[in-house]
């Protein structure tokens, strides 16, 4: 398999997730205005997954740049790394239907750190391939310390889950706004 094809096929899975999202944002019954303000759960869940989504949707991008042949171990992993992304949109609406509370933000954060989990896994298949981009390679172990940092992050945001919802989402985002701005050096390469 060539890494286009890899990337199409994850590219793919990825707009199948964010459109399953936005498809299970309710329409409100009525056009008051009370109606589509019941709904803001649901639209800041949407909101924080979306992004969420697109964050590995980018470093996903910027992640294959350095496979130089796709081999079986990198599949399975990019594969993991989308099944574990398909469990957003579900954790997303439990979320945002339930208002936020505890047992639903424990199931979303949850859900959250598995993706992360999924993406060491890649970057790890395509650190240890035959043959990857050798300046892609040096830039991706150097990117390890940051996804150690997201893991230890997503454990203590599952932690606090159990006692405060606020300081779990909060974490979350802070793991995300640490990815969103995905790694430049790898774009220079590809320039």
């Amino acid at each position: 398999m060539t890494k286009n094809r890899l990337e199409n096929f994850s590219d793919a899975v990825i707009a199948i997730i964010l459109t399953i999202m936005v498809l299970e944002l309710r329409i409100p019954h009525t056009t008051a205005w009370g109606s589509i303000l019941e709904l803001y759960p649901l639209f800041i869940a949407y909101g924080l997954s979306f992004a969420f989504i697109g964050i590995y949707w980018i470093n996903h991008h910027h992640l294959i740049h350095a496979v130089g042949a796709v081999n079986s171990r990198i599949l399975w992993a990019n594969m993991l790394l989308l099944f574990c992304l398909s469990l957003i949109p579900w954790a997303t609406g439990f979320m945002g239907e339930n208002h936020f509370e505890q047992n639903s933000v424990i199931v979303y954060t949850l859900l959250c750190m598995l993706p992360a989990i999924a993406y060491s896994f890649l970057s790890s298949a395509i650190i240890r391939s035959k043959n990857p981009n050798t300046q892609a390679l040096r830039i991706l172990q150097k990117t390890k310390t940051k996804e150690y940092m997201s893991l230890a992050l997503y454990v203590l945001a599952l932690v606090s889950s159990f006692w405060n919802t606020s300081i779990s989402l909060s974490l979350i985002f802070i793991v995300s706004c640490i990815w969103i701005i995905p790694n430049k050096q790898i774009e220079e390469i590809f320039d």
